[in-house]
């Protein structure tokens, strides 16, 4: 029994039947493209004419995706409502994508596919926007934890006018410069081949859609709808947290008329520190110890730790401690988020120091020479060619700089990058052939 698609319109849209393969939709899609989009209309600020090239745009994104297709085919529009289904994109993501995210009093335009009662492409903001707010601190703050008192100040709905930014029983008008709207288009060559097409606020009612004439706004909030009014908060820095980690303060945002306070959000910033590095809840550290601590061993203090203490190790009798070996202090690295009595470990990366020509001088060289293992030999055999090349002191940055063809040994000394630090944007995706036609019908301005 062959299946049939209970709705058509979006087939219809793109001008192909319901049994029309990948190729047939992707094609389709790229020949109307052509012949809708706004620019090359005979009218380019129809609003019509870019409806019809977002809605292309929109059945598009529901038919080429083999898990919205198969929920059109079987339920219509009705079944997309909502959600995409299991593993399927939320269709509110992908009409946000062609309509700017959603439909306010401005008065975007709607888009003409039915979703049923209830249903619609647009998600209504429920609240006012929320304050994300970047907040440095240091790896100490998220080792002790920390709380931090600030003024701050937000908006509130107007009081006088109840968030009309009227005066009395005044009324706005329609902005004429956007027809009501509270955007326009703007069109802009982004190549030789290419216009692009993007919606941008209107500057005259900031995106209302409305006007409200200046004697007939509210005499306390000048017809803004919103007052400031300072407040102090308080944020608490809890141990074990992590850069990057969001503290909100819910209801302590601004507040937009007819909508509760939105919430204010800071996120972490961890400073770099000075002699610790973190990778989630352990810690890494390089020591400098000297040369007579290395070959015969050494008990002291080796670290003042984040929380003020000091730390002392003792190396085992006997121990030969060689350059760049890495011991293990259990149990103190960073607490745990939620769980500060567990904590992770500290590794620490011994660094040994060589004694000074200075010192070397007041030294007796073959009495020393007498105590220390012998000095290494040529090469055997001895090649038939040698030749003699200065002693010229370098750096290895110096290298690392440069594109050098090292094996995989060559870069095994310890530097930021290897402990989970470094550039993490290293990767690119490349555009697919679908990058032109494929993507957004909106495109980005200059």
């Amino acid at each position: 029994m062959i299946a049939v698609a209970v709705e058509t319109e979006l087939y219809d849209v793109l001008g192909v039947t319901p049994t029309a393969t990948e190729d047939d939709i992707k094609k389709a899609y790229r020949k109307k493209a052509r012949d809708l989009h706004p620019c090359f209309s005979q009218n380019p600020n129809d609003p019509e004419a870019s409806q019809n090239f977002q809605e292309l745009g929109a059945a598009y994104e529901i038919l080429s995706d083999p898990n919205t297709r198969e929920i059109y085919d079987s339920h219509g529009m009705q079944g997309l409502a909502g959600s995409g289904g299991p593993g399927g994109p939320d269709m509110g993501d992908i009409f946000a994508q062609f309509f700017g995210g959603g439909g306010g009093s401005g008065g975007g335009p709607s888009f003409g596919f039915d979703f049923g009662a209830g249903g619609g492409p647009f998600r209504k903001r429920n609240k006012g926007e929320d304050s994300v707010i970047p907040y440095d601190v240091t790896l100490e703050d998220l080792y002790n934890g920390k709380t931090v008192k600030m003024n701050m100040e937000k908006d509130l709905e107007c009081g006088t006018c109840k968030g009309s930014g009227a005066k009395g029983s005044a009324k706005p008008k329609k902005c004429a410069t956007c027809d009501g709207n509270g955007w326009k288009h703007v069109y802009s060559q982004v190549s030789t081949v290419k216009i692009a097409t993007s919606r941008a606020q209107c500057t005259e009612c900031r995106g209302s859609g409305e006007i409200l004439r200046e004697k007939d706004r509210c005499k306390k909030c000048k017809g803004e709808k919103v007052v400031k009014e300072k407040t102090r908060q308080e944020i608490h820095i809890e141990r074990g947290m992590t850069n990057g980690q969001r503290i909100v303060l819910a209801g302590a945002g601004d507040q937009e008329p007819g909508l509760p306070p939105g919430d204010v959000i800071f996120v972490l910033k961890t400073q770099r520190h000075d002699s610790f590095e973190r990778s989630g809840n352990d810690l890494l550290a390089t020591i400098s110890i000297t040369l007579s601590e290395a070959l015969l061993g050494f008990d002291r203090i080796l670290i003042n730790h984040l929380d003020g203490r000091g730390v002392r190790v003792a190396s085992p009798p006997g121990k030969v401690i060689i350059p760049g070996m890495t011991i293990v202090l259990r149990n103190e690295g960073m607490p745990t988020y939620k769980n500060p009595d567990i904590r992770g470990n500290l590794f620490v990366v011994l660094s040994v120091e060589m004694p000074t020509e200075e010192f070397m001088s007041t030294v007796d060289h073959k009495a020393l020479a007498a105590q220390l293992p012998p000095k290494k030999t040529d090469i055997e055999p001895v090649p038939e060619v040698v030749d003699e090349v200065a002693f010229e002191e370098s750096a290895l940055e110096e290298v690392r700089a440069r594109s050098f063809p090292a094996d995989s040994g060559f870069f095994d000394h310890a530097f930021p990058s290897q402990f989970g630090e470094g550039d993490e944007a290293d990767w690119e995706d490349e555009e697919d052939e679908d990058a032109h036609f494929g993507g957004p019908p909106e495109c980005q301005t200059q």
